[in-house]
């Protein structure tokens, strides 16, 4: 009876585990990234004695119930909209990877960033610093360091676009932007001569800045069509007090030259050339690379965001503020969005705990009702052991 008190002990305790397991599941409903976990139950060991005269066979006895540790549940969560660009999920296989203030290593599955005073991008958690995958596979910062300006970029091409009259005596296109060496914009006019007369085709380009003729070159069309080796115009601008600016004028593409009576519509299309910009906004698009957005209309692309899996959840342990840790790192992988395995990455979204609340209370049930049955085998044992002390007595 002594044994049967122990055995239902060893009930109450592994209940009483399994619902410590519970509560904490139950607790990080709302916690971002969390992974819930399931404890495992084992009966104890057996003790083996020989069975009454005439009989065959051994009468083994347990002693039991024994707890085996708890198992991580990675089932992804619930991906949800946040608005905040900074927040990201991982919506496959990965982990985020983060270094804490001791330059140890761990994982979140809880994207929930922000760039810290330094313009480093940190977890908001607990300020450790989210890391990023260089073009050699090495882990870095992800740094918004000499980046919250871009220098702007001389134009080097001119493109245009539209119809020119091949009927057209002349055509003039003014407000042609272009971008000097030090960011400043100039807004240059091209006359455009009809030399069909003479040469079917052929036009005399001619670049000007103001009233003065920066410089000028010819173009030729076949068919309506411009002939690819004569339908760029190479000028050379200086603007007053600045460096000399090589130029090209193209109509090699989306130009054509049938005729439309006097009416053309041949037009400034673009420039490559930019002023400078400051940092207005930053993201990560689906590869994980950073993005950051300039006030004069460009993109750059930053580091890439390095992500971790593991083969085993052997390899994985929980170690709280919504992170793990690798206990076999020959088990684990790193790499990044998109590549070899990896899910990809999802701005602006939080990825949810994966805690099933109605199996939670399922399983608070079970352990409830185990936890009294533990109990009562207690309480009969016990008042057996009392019926038998009264019998001595007597």
């Amino acid at each position: 009876m002594l044994n049967s008190i122990y055995i239902g002990m060893s009930g109450l305790q592994g209940y009483s585990q399994g619902l410590r397991v519970i509560a904490n599941n139950t607790a990080n409903l709302n916690t971002p990234g969390f992974k819930g976990s399931n404890l495992q139950f084992a009966d104890m060991f057996y003790s083996n004695n020989q069975a009454q005269a005439g009989a065959s066979g051994m009468m083994q006895v347990g002693y039991g119930l024994n707890t085996a540790g708890t198992v991580l549940n990675f089932q992804q969560g619930e991906l949800r909209q946040t608005g905040n660009s900074l927040d990201l999920a991982v919506d496959g296989q990965g982990l985020f990877t983060v270094k804490d203030a001791n330059g140890n290593l761990h994982y979140t599955r809880a994207g929930q960033f922000s760039f810290n005073t330094e313009g480093v991008l940190v977890n908001r958690v607990d300020g450790s610093k989210v890391m990023g995958m260089d073009k050699n596979g090495q882990l870095q910062e992800i740094t918004l360091s000499g980046a919250s300006t871009l220098a702007g970029k001389a134009t080097t091409t001119v493109k245009f676009n539209g119809n020119l009259s091949s009927t057209a005596t002349e055509q003039t296109i003014s407000a042609v932007k272009v971008i000097d060496s030090v960011g400043g914009e100039h807004l240059l006019t091209v006359k455009l001569t009809n030399d069909g007369a003479t040469t079917p085709g052929h036009w005399t380009v001619q670049v000007l800045d103001g009233t003065t003729t920066v410089g000028s070159g010819s173009i030729q069309f076949s068919g309506g069509r411009p002939d690819p080796a004569n339908s760029k115009v190479n000028v050379t601008y200086t603007p007053t007090g600045l460096a000399a600016l090589p130029l090209t004028f193209d109509f090699s593409t989306d130009v054509t030259s049938f005729a439309s009576g006097n009416l053309s519509t041949l037009a400034f299309a673009s420039q490559d050339g930019f002023v400078p910009g400051a940092l207005t906004g930053v993201s990560f698009d689906g590869s994980g690379t950073l993005v950051m957005a300039y006030s004069n209309g460009q993109t750059v692309k930053g580091a890439q965001l390095a992500l971790g899996r593991f083969d085993s959840l052997d390899a994985v342990v929980a170690a709280g503020n919504n992170q793990f840790d690798a206990t076999n790192t020959l088990a684990w992988h790193m790499g990044v969005s998109g590549a070899n395995g990896f899910g990809s990455v999802r701005a602006g979204m939080v990825e949810l705990s994966n805690v099933d609340l109605s199996q939670e209370f399922s399983d608070l049930v079970i352990m409830q009702r185990g936890y009294q049955a533990s109990s009562q085998v207690i309480s009969t044992a016990n008042e057996m052991l009392q019926e038998l002390f009264q019998m001595k007595s007597k």
